[in-house]
Parts: C-alpha cells; structure tokens; sequence
C-alpha cells in the first residue's frame, strides 16, 4: 500500500466515522436528548437581563454579522464562480468541473438534509439574523465546509511546502470554524445543528475529491496503457 493510498484509506474511515456520529446525534435531537445543552449555550451568549442582547462589546455582533455572510449561498456562490472561472482560464477543467460539482451538489443534500429532518429553528433568544429555512443541520457550517476545505485541497495540491499546506488548511478550518460559531451566537442555530453541518461538509467535501482522485488516478493508468500498446 503506497502513502497516497493510505491516506484515502485514513480519509475513507474519517468519514464513516464522522457518518455514524453524525447519525447518533441526529438520532439524539430527534429525542430531545440535546436540548438542554443547545439551551443553555444559547442563553449563555446572551445578556441575562435581556436575551435580546448578546454578550460581549457591541463591535462583536457587527464583526460576526460579516463573518456569518462568509457562510451564505451569495458569498460562496460569488467565490466558487471566481475560483472555477480561474481554473478554466488555467485549463484545469477537470479541477473546475470538482469544484463546480462539489459546491452545486452540496447545497442540494443540505436541502434534502433540512428536509429530512425538519428541525425548527432557536425559540428561546431573539434571532439577530433573519432565517427562512429549518435548523437541521447548519447550511452555513455544511457549505463553508465543503467549499472552504475543497479551495484549501486545491492550494494544497499547489504548493510542495509543508508549512504552506498546513498554513492552507488552517486557514480553510479557521474561516470553517468562524462561520460557525457566528450561527450560534446570532441564535439562529443551535450549537449541534452546526457541529451536525460540520461533519457533514468535511464528509462531503472528502467524498468528491476521494472520487475525482481515484478518477485522475484511473485515467492516467489508461492513458499509460494506451501509449505502451
């Protein structure tokens, strides 16, 4: 087993793993075993006085309004026709083509997802952002997820400097990570509908580029035949 092989093997039990707690959690918000904890982080990030007010100074709840935009279909459908229109004046098409694919099929199971599990979304503190869609799971989480790990992949792929990989995927975490913290203390998720986004955009996000690689993998196989032949 060579070291590109081990690590879809890594990547591959990550994500089963990641699937099963997955469902053992929605299996818990369906009974109502994850209230009282979605509850009191809630209330925690308000002013007991006035659950109106979040804590913190008043520059904060600006500063995660921005963050929070960083996570939503206008933001994300703005940077993946950025990116994918830079692939394409590079030639990389069949980049392009995962990327594309990637995000476009990402927001279709986060809407199955909400769907499927219709949770409504945070009673107990006033929303400080206006929401439309169910709670379950995070579509912010889920899709910064998915398009913010797939870019950091793709400058990973770019670089052979160990630290640039690692400063590519800190970078891809961090933005991840701040969308969602932003949900939560906006009220307009629970804590577990985003930790629910999460496992599934990095599940999604490593399904699609375990497939285009296996893809790459394979078609360049044929293609090594075909000039032996």
């Amino acid at each position: 087993m060579d070291r590109k092989e081990l690590s879809w093997l890594i990547l591959g039990l990550a994500s089963c793993a990641l699937i099963w707690i997955f469902l053992i959690l929605a299996g818990e918000i369906a009974e109502g075993e994850t209230q009282a904890f979605d509850v009191m982080i809630l209330r925690a990030l308000r002013s007991p006085d006035d659950l109106s007010k979040p804590i913190g100074p008043a520059w904060l709840e600006g500063a995660l309004l921005d963050l929070t935009a960083l996570g939503g279909s206008t933001v994300l459908g703005l940077v993946i026709f950025a990116v994918v229109g830079f692939l394409l004046l590079q030639t990389r098409y069949r980049t392009a083509l995962v990327v594309a694919i990637t995000s476009i099929s990402g927001e279709l199971v986060s809407s199955l997802l909400k769907q499927a599990f219709n949770r409504p979304r945070p009673s107990v503190v006033p929303h400080l952002r206006d929401v439309y869609t169910m709670s379950f799971p995070s579509g912010h989480a889920m899709e910064s997820a998915i398009v913010y790990l797939t870019l950091g992949a793709i400058l990973m792929r770019a670089t052979e400097s160990r630290l640039t990989k690692l400063y590519c995927l800190g970078m891809a975490m961090l933005l991840t990570l701040l969308v969602g913290i932003s949900r939560v203390y906006l009220g307009v998720h629970y804590p577990t509908d985003v930790i629910g986004g999460w496992m599934i955009g990095f599940v999604w996000a490593s399904v699609c580029w375990m497939a285009a690689a296996r893809f790459e993998t394979t078609a360049r196989i044929k293609a090594e035949r075909a000039k032996s032949a």
